[in-house]
C-alpha cells in the first residue's frame, strides 16, 4: 500500500509540475514566475528546517557528527554536480526581463539541451528516492516532500520547455521529452521503497541528503533569483510569499506534532512502548 502512494505522490508530482511548467510557458504568465521562486524558497527552508533534519536526528539515534558530517558531504557534492552542469539549469529564456540579445537561449539550447534531459532525469530520480525515504519515515512527511519538490521543480521544468523550444523542438515533442524525464521519478521511488525498506538503518541519512538538497537549492539556486529583481518594490513581495511558505509548513508541523502526541499518550495509557527511533508505521 506504501509502495502505491509512493508511485501515485512520484507520477502525480511529475505531472503536475510539468503541466503548470506548460501552463506558466506562455509569455503571458511568465512575469508571475518569480513569484513561485519566492514561495519556494519558504516552502523549500521550511521542510527541510521543520521537517526533514528533525525527523533524521530522531531516527539517527543522536549520531549528530555523522549526520553534519552527511550534509557537509551532499553541499559540497551538489555544488560539484551543479559545476558539471548535471544539477542545476539555465532559468533564463527569452522574454524574462535578463535582457539577452535575441536568438541567445536558441544557441545556448542547441547546445545544451540533450545535458539539460540526461540532468533532468538523473534529478528525478534522486528526487523520486527522497520522496520514498520520506514516506518510509512518515507518510505525512513524504507528502509534505513530495509537494516541496513539486513546488521547485516548476521553475526548473519551465526552463527546460522554453530552452527546448527555443532549439527548435515543436511544442507537444518538448512536452513528452520533459514529461519522460519527470517520469524517473517514479523508478526513483520504487528503488528508494525496496533499498530502504531493506536497511531502514540508511533512513536518518536519506533524510539529511534530501534536507541537504533542498537547503542548497534554495540558497544557491533560488534566492539569488530573488535578488536579480533589486526593485525596493519588489521586496516586500518576496518577503511576504517567503513568509507565507514558512507559515504554511509551520502549521502543518504543528499539527502534526499534536496528532504524535496524542499517538504516544494513548500508547502509554495502554501500556505500550512508543518505538521512537524507529520509522511511524501508519
Amino acid at each position: 500500500m506504501l509502495l502505491s502512494w509512493i508511485v501515485l505522490a512520484t507520477v502525480a508530482g511529475g505531472l503536475i509540475a510539468v503541466l503548470v511548467a506548460h501552463w506558466l510557458a506562455h509569455r503571458v504568465f511568465v512575469q508571475y514566475l518569480h513569484h513561485m521562486v519566492s514561495l519556494s524558497v519558504g516552502v523549500l527552508l521550511a521542510v527541510a528546517l521543520l521537517h526533514l533534519l528533525p525527523e533524521a536526528f530522531e531516527l539517527a539515534d543522536a549520531d549528530a557528527h555523522g549526520l553534519f558530517g552527511l550534509m557537509l558531504a551532499s553541499l559540497i557534492g551538489f555544488f560539484a554536480l551543479e559545476k558539471i552542469a548535471l544539477l542545476r539549469h539555465s532559468h533564463h529564456h527569452e522574454g524574462d526581463g535578463h535582457h539577452h540579445h535575441h536568438g541567445h537561449d536558441e544557441h545556448e539550447a542547441g547546445r545544451g539541451g540533450v545535458l539539460i534531459l540526461i540532468g533532468s532525469s538523473l534529478h528525478n530520480l534522486c528526487d523520486g528516492v527522497l520522496v520514498a525515504a520520506a514516506f518510509l519515515t512518515d507518510p505525512i512527511l513524504g507528502v509534505l516532500t513530495a509537494a516541496s519538490i513539486i513546488i521547485h521543480e516548476v521553475p526548473h521544468k519551465l526552463s527546460d520547455f522554453v530552452v527546448l523550444r527555443n532549439a527548435g523542438l515543436k511544442r507537444r515533442r518538448a512536452l513528452i521529452l520533459i514529461l519522460f524525464s519527470s517520469f524517473c521519478s517514479a523508478l526513483g521511488g520504487i528503488l528508494g521503497y525496496f533499498v530502504l525498506q531493506q536497511a531502514q538503518a540508511l533512513l536518518p541519512y536519506a533524510l539529511v541528503v534530501a534536507a541537504s538538497s533542498f537547503l542548497y537549492i534554495s540558497v544557491a539556486d533560488l534566492m539569488p533569483q530573488m535578488h536579480e529583481r533589486v526593485s525596493p518594490a519588489d521586496a516586500a513581495p518576496q518577503l511576504a510569499l517567503v513568509g507565507i511558505g514558512v507559515a504554511v509548513i509551520y502549521a502543518v508541523t504543528t499539527m502534526m506534532h499534536h496528532g504524535h502526541g496524542h499517538d504516544d499518550h494513548d500508547d502509554h495509557a495502554h501500556g505500550a512502548v512508543p518505538a521512537i527511533h524507529a520509522p511511524h508505521q501508519h
